[in-house]
């Protein structure tokens, strides 16, 4: 089931960081929604990911565009943990909120994780003003291609037809980390 144009279900967190409030994605409705999944541990992440998005919160108004990280643990749940965590906020200069994806008690797969279909880390959903996710990316992409799809997304007041791209699971993809993703079990 893809949710691409359907309204984003709500994140299932279990601490936020990087903000002194609970941030729900209904209250951010009118901005575009930058939602970079990631983990600490994930090298392509840590050389790829978080730089573009920070680059991203650097680039776009706050009033536009809200970029908001989710730490989604899918393996070594004991080294990253919120303590460390904390500690890789500061060390890499984190300036955006970043919420901790609650885990799922039976599969260890984080509940955020789950209800919005990602595959791995990083990944990036793109959630326009009235809600809608409209662009789902596993893996890395290019930055030309990312900033063309935000300003359109902020130059929008009014969508009556919502274009889509959603990436499909290549049957051929191996568990595990390489230069480009993590993929989760």
């Amino acid at each position: 089931m893809s949710l691409i144009n359907n309204i984003a279900p709500e994140l299932i967190t279990s601490d936020w960081l990087n903000t002194d409030s609970v941030i729900s994605l209904q209250s951010l409705r009118g901005k575009v929604v930058f939602l970079h999944g990631f983990q600490m541990l994930c090298p392509a992440c840590v050389t790829h990911g978080l730089p573009q998005a920070s680059a991203v919160r650097n680039a776009f108004s706050q009033q536009e565009l809200a970029v908001i990280g989710l730490h989604t643990v899918f393996e070594h749940h004991h080294a990253m943990g919120k303590e460390a965590l904390k500690a890789f906020i500061h060390e890499y200069r984190l300036r955006f909120p970043i919420a901790i994806d609650m885990p799922d008690p039976v599969s260890g797969i984080p509940l955020s994780m789950q209800q919005f279909g990602l595959r791995g880390t990083p990944s990036i959903l793109l959630i326009d003003r009235q809600g809608h996710i409209r662009f789902r990316q596993f893996g890395h992409i290019d930055d030309l291609k990312l900033g063309s799809m935000l300003g359109q997304l902020v130059a929008e007041t009014d969508i009556t037809e919502k274009p889509a791209v959603d990436n499909k699971s290549s049957a051929n993809e191996t568990k595990g980390c390489n230069e480009h993703s993590c993929i989760s079990p």
